[in-house]
């Protein structure tokens, strides 16, 4: 049993009131940490700490020297990369395969926007009005609560923190409660790598007790959240009667659409990626497989052999293909819309249960499942399920894949499986998304932005314009002149 506390202004410190709660291992079912439960009390103490840093050494130091800090921390993610990956294992039950990866590559986030802090600049204006010197200056927001989720922990850490802080924000972070070690694990690298104290703090805890005091805190300037649409929704409603910034990185029901001139093999690994990878618990599944009527047969079949071969168990295992649902609640959400399916009359034609087994009855696990005979107004294909459910729906021409495609309430992320460049260009353009993939799925980069549309959000997360949600534009206005004004009653 690992016991942690929660971290503010550089310390490691137990709950105001002393409370804890348990993680549990998604696998073993077994609590293996307890966590300190936060309360409204230690939000006040780490905004308080947030807001001290940036009148302290972080505030006065230049963006070039953050710059350094944040390298360093780069540096130090890249070293602990491996008993990282495991602690994320052990809370959230994805595969170690993908999680030693993942943080590896999440060392990028640190060195990239280590090297954009001091590229920051402000513009001289070419003004209209004589003896007037003007330009604009970028200054960071203030304080930024951030709220992230159980799927990818130390990812969204990255998305969110490495922008705030080449900006030159602070930031206090409530992680989920369900998956919170491995965010505290990454706290003592930023006291390891140097940063000054109050300029990241992780207060632990649940929603009600942590995540709403902070979003309504006064001194919280911006609001970054990553989770479902519904609780998106409230947080911003939250956030705005403190007319507080505010980014949303929420749900998907994305569209994979494959067109007859693809190359079949490419495009069956790629919808298999989409959906069954991370065992569906990703915002960018791509939950909804089009594929065009006159291979959809064909195509079905590659599929079904390609998913049979999926190996469900360990996640710490390399030969494993399909982990645990990460938590109980989840994994009834995922059952019930199974049932929902098959009752508004869709064909199951893989999968459909738990998985049971040797090494499998401790866990939640669901089985890789294939649904056929789908129409896009089934509630299977218009509400997010996040699991391992794919909907295979058909469509005859261009203008059909793309009705289908849009007619839904997200609009996140969406592939295109075609050889034809002039449809892969078209294609792209008419998909209402945020991102779109073209023969690949659910690839990402710190240098692209990430982000969607419609009940999918508000802002991008990575890539260059992504410090712009951290930034307060000033304007500057110089009188140059000696001399008073014609008339001081009127609008200069």
């Amino acid at each position: 049993m690992q016991t942690y506390q929660m971290f503010i202004n550089g310390r490691f410190c137990d709950a105001a009131d002393g409370g804890w709660f348990d993680s549990e291992n998604p696998y073993s079912g077994e609590v293996w940490a307890r966590i300190a439960r936060g309360s409204a009390a230690d939000v006040d103490a780490a905004v308080a700490a947030a807001k001290a840093a940036l009148g302290g050494e972080w505030g006065r130091m230049t963006a070039s020297a953050r710059g350094k800090l944040m390298r360093r921390l780069g540096d130090l993610v890249l070293a602990n990369a491996e008993r990282l990956a495991e602690i994320e294992v052990r809370d959230n039950g994805k595969l170690y395969a993908e999680m030693i990866g993942q943080v590896r590559y999440n060392s990028e986030w640190w060195y990239y926007f280590g090297g954009l802090a001091d590229k920051i600049q402000g513009a001289v204006v070419p003004i209209d009005k004589p003896d007037m010197l003007t330009y604009t200056t970028s200054e960071p927001l203030g304080v930024v609560a951030a709220l992230t989720a159980w799927n990818s922990p130390l990812l969204f850490v990255a998305w969110k923190c490495a922008a705030a802080l080449a900006a030159g924000c602070t930031v206090v972070l409530k992680p989920s409660e369900f998956t919170s070690a491995s965010t505290l694990e990454f706290a003592a690298l930023t006291k390891e790598a140097g940063f000054p104290d109050g300029v990241f703090n992780v207060v632990t805890g649940f929603g009600q007790d942590v995540g709403a005091p902070l979003v309504a805190h006064r001194d919280v300037n911006k609001v970054t959240f990553t989770g479902s649409d519904a609780t998106g929704a409230a947080v911003y409603q939250a956030a705005a009667k403190g007319l507080k910034r505010v980014s949303l990185e929420l749900g998907g029901k994305s569209p994979n659409i494959v067109f007859a001139d693809a190359d079949l093999d490419q495009a069956a690994a790629g919808a298999i990626s989409g959906i069954f990878a991370a065992t569906g618990q990703t915002c960018v599944a791509g939950s909804r497989l089009l594929v065009q009527n006159s291979v959809r047969e064909a195509f079905l079949e590659k599929l079904l052999a390609l998913a049979t071969q999926a190996r469900i168990g360990d996640p710490m295992q390399a030969d494993v293909h399909v982990g645990p649902v990460t938590t109980k609640p989840q994994f009834d959400k995922i059952m019930s819309y199974i049932d929902i399916a098959k009752a508004e009359g869709a064909r199951c034609v893989l999968g459909g249960k738990r998985a049971s087994g040797p090494g499998l009855d401790q866990a939640n696990f669901v089985e890789p499942t294939i649904f056929t005979d789908v129409t896009n107004d089934m509630r299977i294909a218009q509400e997010e399920v996040f699991g391992p459910v794919l909907s295979v729906i058909g469509f005859e021409d261009e203008a059909e894949a793309v009705r289908i495609g849009n007619d839904v309430i997200y609009g996140l992320a969406a592939g295109v499986w075609t050889k034809d460049i002039g449809r892969a260009v078209r294609m792209t353009k008419a998909l209402r998304a945020g991102m779109v993939w073209v023969n690949t799925y659910r690839a990402v980069s710190y240098m692209m932005p990430f982000g969607g549309i419609k009940n999918s959000g508000l802002g991008r997360e990575s890539g260059m314009d992504s410090i712009k949600e951290f930034l307060e534009t000033k304007s500057v206005w110089i009188n140059t002149s000696d001399a008073p004004p014609a008339n001081p009653f009127t609008m200069r």
